[in-house]
């Protein structure tokens, strides 16, 4: 397995371990208690981690016939 595979882990991690540390309902970030901030900022990040696993795998190049 290549090693930047392991990104895919990260949001899981956060998900899984980081939302139990961070659930509380104080400070407010952009109008959101902090546990829904940082899930959707989990959200978006798990997005920008698939999108960079794709780019980078070499399964999607062209097959020469």
């Amino acid at each position: 397995m290549k090693p930047f595979y392991f990104l895919a882990f990260i949001p899981v991690v956060a998900f899984l371990i980081g939302v139990p540390l961070v659930n509380r309902i104080e400070p407010y970030i952009l109008g959101m208690p902090f546990t829904m901030f940082w899930i959707v900022l989990w959200v978006i990040l798990s997005s920008l981690i698939i999108f960079i696993l794709y780019k980078f795998d070499q399964h999607d190049e062209e097959v020469s016939e």
